[in-house]
């Protein structure tokens, strides 16, 4: 297979537990599956970056848009954006695309389904690996919530109204969108009008907006101590990315992972939240080189 060909995008739509996915995938059908998780407010078009360097490298790249976003299933109750459902779509679309086990990489709410489902014992022996960019430990956050982060992570509150966020989201031909991808010189620098054209679009389809929403909706109607519980250490050889400059979640949320995580690397890099996409080829670099490397046996 020439590079050409190995790093062209195919799309596809896969049918797992019972909802359709879209999924967007490159490089050669028989490498090594990795299983790429995007986050709020975006779609697969978040790994637009990653998903050539992954099939230059020989990986088979592979970015769902997740359930609720745009061309995929949005089912309509809140209770279907439960962290169960979450976790179960990362083991249902695994075994759909022809694997009982791949490397997960996931940012934002991407990472933070990542994170569960290489800690709950139902689900972790899908993760062969663990990528992580910008995304806490949800059961860590939710029990260790401070009034620092509690103020940087206001719009988790808001989003708990009714309607008020998708008019807030959509209003003003979607400035307050717009205005998520500019936090930093080097986000505003890379999500060009274009790109933002493509997130637009996707959080325009039809049921979209109200299902972004319900997947803060969901997890703050979960009893953190509970969620907790479920979770079990990560075995899985896990890399943490981290933009040190995110408004949204502090870099004290990266420390005292140890117990949790105990096979964990971080990597700090200057950027804000949408590190992939304000540091791409370093990103980049990251997931070949750790995905590359032969798991250690323990």
């Amino acid at each position: 297979m020439s590079d050409a060909s190995a790093t062209e995008l195919r799309h596809s739509t896969v049918t797992a537990g019972g909802l359709r996915f879209h999924v967007a995938e490159a490089g050669p059908v028989d490498g090594p599956p990795v299983l790429l998780l995007h986050g709020f407010p975006e779609c697969w078009y978040s790994w637009r970056h990653q998903l050539p360097a992954l099939a230059k490298a020989g990986f088979r790249a592979m970015a769902p848009d997740l359930r609720g976003y745009n061309l995929s299933d949005k089912p309509s109750d809140v209770s279907e954006y439960g962290v169960d459902r979450l976790t179960g779509d990362v083991v249902a679309l695994s075994k759909a695309l022809g694997y009982q086990r791949l490397d997960v990489v996931g940012h934002d709410w991407g990472g933070a389904v990542a994170w569960l489902t290489a800690s709950f014992p139902a689900t972790r022996h899908v993760v062969r690996r663990l990528v992580v960019l910008n995304a806490p430990h949800p059961a860590l956050f939710l029990s260790q919530l401070s009034l620092r982060q509690l103020r940087r992570s206001w719009y988790m509150l808001m989003f708990q109204l009714p309607h008020v966020p998708e008019w807030f989201l959509s209003h003003n031909d979607w400035a307050n969108l717009r205005k998520t991808f500019a936090h930093t010189r080097l986000l505003r620098q890379n999500v060009s009008p274009e790109d933002f054209a493509v997130y637009r679009q996707a959080a325009s389809q039809p049921g979209a907006l109200s299902a972004m929403v319900n997947y803060y909706r969901a997890v703050l109607r979960q009893d953190p101590r509970k969620l907790a519980e479920l979770c079990q250490p990560v075995e899985a050889e896990t890399l943490l990315i981290w933009g040190e400059q995110d408004v949204a979640l502090g870099k004290e949320l990266t420390e005292g992972l140890g117990q949790m995580v105990p096979r964990l690397r971080v990597e700090y890099l200057p950027a804000g939240h949408f590190v992939q996409l304000e540091q791409p080829e370093a990103v980049s670099r990251l997931l070949v080189d750790a995905l590359s490397k032969p798991i250690e046996q323990r």
